[in-house]
């Protein structure tokens, strides 16, 4: 005789770019019940989720309390909130949740991929301790950090003998990302390069570049000894008119980060982040035909060289299909965090977690 397993209970936490995304991915898997969603914006308060995100209403008023989210009981909270401060304004979340014994999965706070090297030690403590009074589990993923930052290039490294450096690279064209906090304010673009962006702050690239590097690392057995952190930036000729308004000419239109991870005296695990806001700017810096590219490349026997890419060559549809496989990262990881053990994951805790109901 068979049980039927009932659907898990699911709030999205934001209906930004990619908490819309997990708001309708969600609502159209039958393993899944969406029962809750949360707001920032008092604008956003009593309005329809659905309406919300883009799509059909669904019956569920979006709410600005927390409290409310969590007497609803989830099983699993998709966190998806954005902003400059996420990560400051997100744990005091996490940790309410987590001792709620609700489940997180988050692609707001991508330092926190890697549990053991989170930045903040009072951090790792706050929500180990949360995820153990409350039975649940903590897993932070996306396409970049995420995926394609580290598990793309350890799925890889199976095809290696030696290996003398992996680079992983995200070449972009973000013209479509919308919040100008992020973007102006955390990044620099439309502002001179005399403005220091939150991406300027000493040690900010290292810490935000960390994790991917350790639990590659950790993962291929080698010790990084330091990681180094360098950023560039260059500016636009041009005004350029992108979603979240306009860069104007002479102000910053391309960043440059790269984190190299020290192995025995050598930079060996590379993360390099180029984005640009129009395919113009920066061309001496490494390119692709497509908007949203993610490269691996491993220098070793063999050398290994793979591109990734997601959407239409060009236009916003490549910037939503990189923000659809960002969403479905953790989406689908669901099921496989719930089953977890209780605790703080990362992808080396869980197995490849495939979707389900994928197939239309």
């Amino acid at each position: 005789m068979t049980h039927a397993v009932r659907p898990l209970r699911m709030v999205v936490w934001s209906t930004g770019g990619v908490g819309s995304l997990a708001v309708n991915a969600v609502a159209t898997r039958p393993d899944m019940e969406l029962v809750g969603v949360w707001v920032h914006s008092a604008d956003k308060v009593g309005r329809d989720a659905g309406t919300l995100c883009g799509r059909e209403p669904l019956g569920i008023a979006a709410s600005g309390d927390a409290d409310e989210m969590i007497a609803l009981q989830p099983d699993c909270v998709v966190y998806a909130a954005s902003g400059p401060d996420r990560d400051a304004a997100a744990v005091p979340d996490y940790v309410r949740l987590l001792e709620s014994g609700i489940n997180v999965v988050s692609t707001s706070s991508t330092a926190l991929v890697y549990p053991p090297v989170y930045y903040s030690p009072q951090w790792r403590e706050q929500l180990a301790s949360a995820a153990s009074q409350g039975g649940a589990s903590f897993y932070v993923s996306g396409i970049f950090p995420g995926f394609a930052s580290d598990q793309l290039a350890l799925l890889l490294s199976t095809l290696s003998a030696s290996i003398s450096e992996v680079k992983v690279t995200e070449v972009a064209l973000n013209d479509h990302y919308p919040v100008a906090e992020v973007m102006m304010d955390g990044m620099g673009f439309a502002r001179p390069l005399d403005f220091e962006p939150l991406l300027k702050t000493p040690g900010f690239i290292e810490m935000a570049w960390k994790a991917p590097i350790a639990l590659m690392a950790d993962a291929l057995r080698v010790e990084v000894t330091e990681v180094r952190g360098t950023l560039d930036r260059r500016l636009t000729d041009r005004d350029i008119e992108v979603a979240f308004g306009t860069i104007p000419a002479g102000t910053c239109g391309a960043v440059c980060t790269r984190a190299a991870g020290v192995v025995d005296g050598r930079e060996a695990i590379i993360v390099e982040h180029i984005i640009r806001m129009a395919r113009d700017v920066a061309p001496d810096w490494p390119a692709s035909d497509f908007d949203a590219t993610y490269r691996v490349d491993i220098t070793g026997d063999p050398d290994i060289h793979c591109a990734m890419n997601l959407g239409d060559a060009q236009g916003h549809g490549a910037g939503r299909a990189a923000m659809t496989a960002t969403a479905m990262r953790v989406v689908n990881a669901i099921p496989f965090v719930v089953a977890a053990p209780p605790g703080l994951l990362s992808s080396l805790d869980l197995p490849n977690t495939l979707p389900r109901h994928a197939f239309a």
